[in-house]
């Protein structure tokens, strides 16, 4: 179980990227949605001992992360945004330093170790090629199998799919579910369908708070019923906004449709549709910009 109490972190030019974020993560796929800039990045490299938080608490199994982050560095697994590695080394000889790096130190230990993973991210067979010539998905599961080197208990994945084409974004979230099936695996991401796919829980972090949290069906069950959707002409759209709670807009033919929160039908040729976790996300993200205007009209008054 990783605990987060209270956390908190502002940056030296006054930036606040973290607000007293709150969780209990279980074992398992743990899903962090939020759009970019909500602070997912900061709280996971928090949580990688890799900046230390301006106030809280983080614990994982006894150990307490903030006093002991060497003891949370042996047991993490940390795949970031964005790592660098060396481009021309080949994905066998750049594994095997990184094991040895992560304290794999027998020859024979550290060669069955890299040979499994590479195995395992299914880039066996082009282990003898150098990293550079990968391709993005290639990249992030050669990402994977140096954040499983030395079988860590907690994995944090940040963004990992972003950039991919559907193929490589399904075998790169086929991997993640088989891996999180026995330790804690965070998956920090702005992309819907990896969360609805992956998740049993998950949180929707927004200007650097937790402002929803729950199952992904918990979460949707609260909606059952309150999504409607409907076209609406592109001179339309901005009065359609005034009159309704709009909550998404997408193309459909080249004319809005757009997705509305309300306990009755909104206008006429509105027609209630199933809920999905994108309406949800949507919706709260929709609540805190117009709570945050509501705020900022508020101070100038």
């Amino acid at each position: 179980m990783l605990t987060i109490a209270q956390l908190s972190h502002t940056y030296a030019n006054g930036t606040r990227a973290l607000d007293g974020v709150t969780l209990d993560i279980p074992r398992g796929m743990f899903g962090l949605l939020g759009p970019n800039g909500a602070g997912k990045s900061s709280l996971m490299r928090c949580l990688a001992t890799l900046q230390q938080p301006s106030a809280g608490r983080i614990a994982f199994d006894g150990i307490d992360v903030l006093a002991e982050p060497a003891k949370l560095r042996a047991v993490l697994g940390y795949l970031p945004q964005d790592f660098g590695v060396y481009p021309r080394v080949s994905a066998y000889d750049m594994l095997d330093h990184l094991a040895v790096l992560k304290g794999v130190a027998g020859r024979g230990e550290r060669r069955e170790t890299v040979e499994s993973l590479l195995q395992q991210v299914n880039l066996w067979d082009v282990r003898k090629k150098a990293i550079a010539g990968f391709s993005g998905g290639m990249r992030q599961r050669f990402g994977i199998a140096q954040a499983l080197i030395a079988n860590p208990r907690l994995i944090i994945v940040d963004e990992p799919t972003a950039g991919l084409d559907p193929e490589e974004r399904n075998r790169f979230n086929n991997l993640l579910a088989e891996i999180g099936e026995n330790v804690v695996v965070i998956l920090s991401t702005h992309i819907v369908d990896d969360v609805t796919d992956l998740c049993p829980r998950m949180a929707i972090l927004v200007g650097g708070r937790i402002v929803r949290s729950g199952t992904p069906q918990a979460l949707i069950a609260e909606m059952v019923g309150r999504v409607w959707q409907g076209e609406v002409a592109k001179e339309e759209l901005a009065d359609a906004r005034s009159r309704m709670d709009v909550i998404a807009t997408r193309l459909r033919g080249g004319r809005p449709v757009v997705h509305v929160l309300a306990d009755d039908a909104p206008a006429p040729g509105f027609a209630p549709v199933e809920a999905g976790l994108e309406d949800v996300y949507f919706s709260t993200l929709h609540a805190h910009r117009r709570e945050s205007a509501v705020a900022a009209t508020e101070a100038v008054a």
